[in-house]
């Protein structure tokens, strides 16, 4: 069943479940996603998980919403750890539940049958994140041709991710205004998750990188213009169209591998490499935790990986 004038094209496809349900039920469902979810990537995945969900229960002869049983869900939870990682069978649970306490507090059903389903245990100590050593970093930003635009900003961008401990995302949506003098020195201006702004100082090749950047693609006048843009198609001028996360990603595996860098790095290494040399050259874990902007240093520890060369040299130690 098709909703056009609630959407925007092409027109959403709800699920069966959902399709087949009253007008009402259908309106709360789109509201869940639209009203209470603020973060873009938390949306799609809370969508997918739902979506599969309910398919799920469709597949298997469930007709109705108010059918569904913590028994469904605890079934669908079996059968998807078999396919996909824990973490990822967390997060479409948490999906679930949340999109079922909606739907009781709007009165569309009765009881949330996943609230007592309980997820897989999951703990980890260390992050999965690929990293580089400083000497991989360096060789990787040495080897980008910035005689264009397109290298300018490259550059710019793997250094800020570097250099700031910035999420991707946080990068992406920078202005040019973010990137602001104060103090004699830049500073830029991150946009966090949650709506938060988080600042910071530049270091000095950060500094270098960016001014080079800015004053060399010509952005300093664009102030309320995205700070890092796409290409224009067939000019090799930059356009007013901010970069997509999986364009950068793309960027960022393409300039490794012509750094000859061997590691399978992605857009969230440089966050894990900043952190990890910071932490090397004596700076605190509390220090890191707050320039990265973490509200735990749990999550920064998953970023630390100077034990990793420990580890390697003990493993040398087995003389066979």
């Amino acid at each position: 069943m098709m909703l056009s004038p609630l959407s925007p094209a092409p027109a959403l496809t709800l699920p069966v479940l959902i399709a087949e349900a009253e007008p009402q039920a259908q309106m709360r469902f789109l509201e869940f996603f639209a009203a209470t979810i603020r973060n873009v990537h938390t949306r799609r995945a809370y969508a997918r998980g739902c979506g599969d969900f309910l398919a799920w229960c469709s597949e298997r002869g469930v007709t109705a919403l108010p059918q569904i049983q913590p028994l469904h869900v605890a079934a669908w939870i079996e059968e998807l750890g078999r396919e996909v990682s824990v973490p990822t069978v967390k997060q479409r649970l948490a999906g679930v539940r949340h999109l079922f306490d909606w739907l009781v507090r709007t009165q569309v059903v009765p009881t949330n049958p996943a609230v007592s389903v309980r997820g897989p245990a999951y703990s980890v100590r260390r992050g999965k994140t690929p990293v580089l050593d400083p000497h991989e970093a360096r060789t990787l930003l040495d080897s980008i041709d910035v005689s264009t635009c397109i290298g300018l900003r490259d550059r710019a961008l793997i250094a800020l991710m570097t250099y700031s401990f910035a999420r991707v995302g946080a990068a992406l949506a920078m202005r040019v205004e973010d990137a602001f003098t104060q103090n004699r020195r830049l500073w830029v201006r991150l946009h966090e998750k949650g709506g938060k702004l988080h600042e910071m100082p530049c270091h000095h090749n950060l500094e270098e990188y960016l001014h080079a950047y800015i004053d060399g693609c010509g952005l300093a006048e664009d102030r309320k213009g995205p700070l890092f843009r796409t290409i224009a198609r067939g000019t090799g001028q930059l356009s007013r169209t901010p970069l997509p996360q999986a364009n950068a990603y793309q960027m960022v595996r393409r300039r490794g591998l012509a750094a000859g860098i061997g590691t399978a790095i992605g857009n969230h290494s440089f966050r894990a490499t900043g952190i990890t040399a910071y932490l090397k050259n004596g700076g605190t874990l509390e220090r890191a935790a707050a320039m990265a902007n973490h509200s735990s240093t749990r999550t920064t520890q998953l970023y630390d990986r100077r034990h990793d060369g420990v580890t390697l040299d003990e493993v040398e130690r087995v003389m066979i």
